[in-house]
């Protein structure tokens, strides 16, 4: 009797170890899912957004050197989520994004609409604070980071600057000269602001003043003192 009580004791304490064990291994599987779902739910988001920006770096002509350390970032990215989904929608569909991107190629009318130019200006500023990321991820040294950021900043303000360009050569063309040279004065305030060293933005800032004079020549604009100090700053 005292045997079948021993056996009874030890046949419970098994089956409340394999009981334990069993529900130690389905949460720690459903964790790990759990953990896997998040962590492809962060690669989708970033992935998309990083791969949304090489898009509109190609297409604004930036530096071939910051897009491929912005490339190799995306594309350590879609490794991951190959180990975690590698059959998954999710990998086909950023596979596709990514093609898409290295497409790509710069063009003058691919930012001649507000929604166009719009999207360039936030992808670009999100390449300014990527390449920041990378280097506190040790991608990339601080220094080079902060000249890609520099880069990056004069290219966010060019693009809207060469938009207002062309579309005041478009109303020129059509012989309504005061929007054009509107829209070429708000060219070059956009420079004339731009932190940049003098000596960067002298060459672009040369060509807007002479489109203005093709239509307001300066003798035609001065009006004194005032005027001519305000034309220096517009």
């Amino acid at each position: 009797m005292f045997n079948d009580n021993i056996i009874y004791v030890v046949l419970i304490a098994v089956v409340g170890l394999i009981a334990i064990t069993v529900n130690f291994v389905i949460t720690t599987r459903e964790q790990q899912e759990d953990a896997k779902d998040k962590r492809l739910t962060w690669l989708k988001g970033q992935a998309e957004h990083i791969l949304q920006a090489i898009a509109v770096l190609r297409e604004a002509n930036c530096k071939p050197e910051i897009i491929q350390k912005i490339n190799e970032h995306a594309t350590s990215l879609l490794e991951e989520v190959a180990m975690l989904a590698p059959d998954s929608e999710l990998f086909q569909a950023l596979s596709q994004q990514k093609d898409t991107a290295d497409k790509a190629f710069a063009s003058a009318e691919v930012f001649d609409s507000d929604r166009s130019l719009k999207r360039a200006q936030i992808y670009i500023n999100f390449a300014e604070k990527l390449v920041l990321q990378l280097a506190r991820g040790g991608k990339v040294t601080p220094a080079l980071a902060r000249s890609y950021k520099q880069e990056l900043y004069w290219l966010r303000i060019t693009v809207v600057a060469d938009a207002h360009l062309s579309q005041g050569d478009k109303f020129k063309n059509a012989e309504d000269l005061m929007t054009a040279v509107s829209h070429y004065r708000h060219a070059k305030a956009l420079l004339v602001r731009a932190n940049i060293p003098m000596q960067n933005k002298k060459p672009r800032l040369e060509k807007v003043e002479q489109l203005i004079e093709s239509i307001q020549p300066k003798r035609a604009r001065s009006q004194g003192t005032l005027a001519d100090s305000l034309d220096r700053l517009l």
